[in-house]
């Protein structure tokens, strides 16, 4: 039996215990607006979401809370903190796309990390959703939850898929905030590296604006998949609160230079991406616990070889896209 065989079994038994734990009842009901009302509502959408682009300091609040099994103990609160540039790359005015951009090390000598990206969609058929093991599949959004709501999808530093949500901008005691359905996701690094008792997240996601920026607020129950199959058990709960403020003090230009020199690169990969995902249904993919899959810290190299004038972006591309082919194939195990 070959690696890869080995990987596709595990992460396949993964994904049906995934498949099988229940889904929650809805928590909302279809929105029913006048015409009037809904593209008032679209428009407000919108500037609430082209309102997180900018750059700000971020603090990253993770605490495990509540155990949910006899004899597990929350581990310790985590905080730390970096500077984002988030910029949108993409607005169709149904879709819109932020990519963050982390800038650390110093004035002198900084050093840019492509980080996470977001893409809003307006009234989507669909999501990329997490099944479990190293699997991603199309999900239909219940048609009767499309009007009016706003699918967020997560991906990670090489662009390849994270996690997907759909749900709606609304304001609410005076605050703007979106809430996603629960949704599932694969175990951030934080965790993964630590090779933990739970193998993945069902969380809801809250985006809300503030006076100084946003945040992004996580509501997450680890969960574990018992071997053998089976339904999914819940660990621990876990509170992520992610803090934007607005802040220039650090070395925007730095983001500013990666991006103008690597944005053609990253067009092709994100668009190599898609490409799998519309042809195969979905997307699998090995994953790793320090980098997120086996080929991100591959192609995060090629782009800073682009940066560094080693190469150019169609030869960096060229290698970029022949890993995804390779990576999601079955034929890199």
């Amino acid at each position: 039996m070959t690696r890869m065989t080995k990987l596709f079994l595990s992460t396949g038994l993964a994904a049906l215990a995934l498949a099988a734990t229940p889904a929650p009842a809805f928590a909302d009901g279809p929105i029913v607006q006048s015409a009037e009302a809904a593209k008032a509502a679209f428009e407000e959408d919108r500037k609430t979401i082209l309102a997180m682009a900018g750059d700000f300091k971020v603090t990253f609040d993770m605490q495990e809370s509540t155990p949910w099994i006899e004899g597990y103990s929350p581990i310790e609160r985590k905080i730390s903190g970096g500077y984002e540039s988030v910029r949108v790359i993409d607005d169709t005015g149904t879709r819109i796309v932020l990519q963050h951009l982390l800038v650390t090390g110093d004035e002198a000598n900084p050093y840019v990390v492509k980080h996470w990206r977001q893409d809003w969609e307006y009234q989507p058929a669909k999501i990329l959703a997490y099944k479990g093991g190293d699997v991603w599949e199309w999900q239909a959004v219940p048609e009767k939850m499309r009007a009016g709501r706003w699918s967020q999808t997560v991906w990670q530093v090489d662009d390849s898929p994270r996690y997907a949500g759909w749900g709606e901008w609304e304001t609410t005691q005076g605050i703007r905030r979106w809430r996603s359905n629960w949704t599932a996701r694969p175990l951030a690094r934080r965790d993964a590296i630590r090779n933990p008792v739970y193998d993945h997240y069902m969380g809801i996601n809250r985006h809300q604006l503030t006076p100084t920026g946003w945040v992004h607020w996580q509501d997450n129950t680890k969960m574990t998949t018992p071997k053998g199959g089976g339904e999914a058990k819940p660990v621990v709960q876990e509170y992520v609160l992610n803090t934007y403020e607005r802040f220039d003090g650090y070395n925007i230009a730095a983001a500013e230079t990666y991006w103008e020199k690597t944005k053609g690169y990253w067009d092709a990969v994100r668009g190599k991406w898609d490409a799998i995902a519309e042809n195969n249904g979905g997307i699998r993919i090995a994953q790793e616990p320090n980098a997120g899959t086996t080929i991100a810290g591959e192609l995060m190299m090629l782009a800073d070889r682009i940066k560094d004038g080693k190469e150019t972006p169609e030869a960096a591309s060229a290698k970029a896209l022949a890993l995804i082919e390779e990576g999601t194939s079955g034929k890199g195990g």
